[in-house]
């Protein structure tokens, strides 16, 4: 069961609306076998320009759901958030179940998904700012890159730090600029 912390920025939270984001954001649980412990912590902004904008993140065990979305309608901004949670536990459930049955010797891993050399995309001459200006901390989950890739493409980012469940040791995956992914290992 999901629990909630919604909070408005520029507007008040009221009974109705918090009733209208609990249903629409609660749709999600249908995906899950057991309701998980988890807290969706939902974010409603407003803009002077009478925009609207919604943020959801739900922290899950193995995985972080996180999508936002603008629109002139407040209501409208949770309906688009939802529909694209929905889309991102059908492409979570679908992988994991690739996965399962990849492990059951179904289908073979794509080896050239990864890249073991990368030398040519570093670019030495590129100056970087020396003042940090957000810091962030988490804990690395074990996990697979394959995991890892999906992990990085719901929360939208370029890259994602994990703990690779064989080595125990941590990687990173990134995004290329040609589109295909990069892995780093360390030792």
């Amino acid at each position: 069961m999901l629990k909630y912390n919604i909070r408005g920025e520029n507007i008040e939270v009221t009974q109705a609306i918090r009733e209208y984001v609990e249903k629409k954001v609660g749709k999600i649980e249908k995906y899950f076998n057991d309701a998980p412990e988890a807290s969706a912590h939902v974010n409603l902004k407003t803009y002077s320009d009478k925009t609207a904008k919604v943020e959801v993140t739900i922290p899950l065990p193995y995985v972080v759901l996180r999508a936002e979305e603008t629109s002139p309608d407040l209501y409208g901004s949770v309906d688009l958030v939802v529909d694209k949670l929905e889309r991102q536990m059908r492409k979570y459930k679908t992988k994991i179940n690739r996965k399962n049955r990849r492990s059951q010797g179904v289908k073979p891993v794509n080896p050239d998904l990864w890249v073991e050399n990368d030398e040519d995309n570093l670019d030495d001459t590129e100056e970087l700012g020396s003042s940090i200006v957000r810091t962030k901390r988490l804990s690395l989950k074990p996990m697979d890159a394959e995991e890892a890739v999906l992990q990085m493409d719901m929360l939208g980012h370029n890259f994602f730090i994990f703990e690779d469940a064989e080595t125990n040791g941590s990687s990173i995956v990134y995004k290329r600029k040609d589109g295909k992914y990069g892995l780093i290992e360390t030792d």
